[in-house]
């Protein structure tokens, strides 16, 4: 049974104010999936690479800072251009992680559009626990898509 947070997400829109993530601004703060869709609401959303490295391992870190912008980063190393975005986290495998992990994966679901074409894809981040805090350690590319 897949159980899933929704982020409704707008690349173009940069006034609208964010207040939390997942369905309703309630995910849980301190999660794998949290900080996961943190990644990508930056990613889509700021201007600057601050908070993306912020929640980066220093792995993904160098990867981030070859590319100098969030846009060359989605289009070269996420290949996800979006104008709009939804995404949705598949939370329904991770339900028993302890809480003493230090590591994580979590698929993230985009549904939008890019030059006015629908465009869906999925993704797959593996994140490591540095500090006590999740970090974006590597995004996949899922092959069944």
């Amino acid at each position: 049974m897949l159980s899933a947070a929704t982020l409704m997400l707008s690349a173009c829109d940069k006034a609208e104010k964010r207040e939390g993530v997942g369905r309703y601004g309630m995910m849980e703060s301190g999660t794998p999936e949290y900080t996961a869709i943190e990644f990508f609401d930056h990613v889509y959303h700021d201007e600057s690479m601050e908070d993306v490295l912020r929640i980066s391992s220093p792995k993904m870190a160098r990867l981030i800072r070859n590319y100098k912008t969030n846009r060359n980063f989605q289009r070269h190393v996420l290949n996800l251009t979006y104008e709009k975005v939804e995404m949705m986290v598949d939370s329904g495998n991770n339900r028993m992680r302890s809480e003493f992990a230090d590591k994580a994966s979590v698929v993230i679901f985009f549904t939008g559009t890019d030059h006015g074409d629908k465009k869906e894809d999925l993704r797959t981040v593996n994140l490591i626990k540095i500090g006590g805090d999740w970090k974006i350690d590597e995004v996949e590319v899922d092959k069944f898509m």
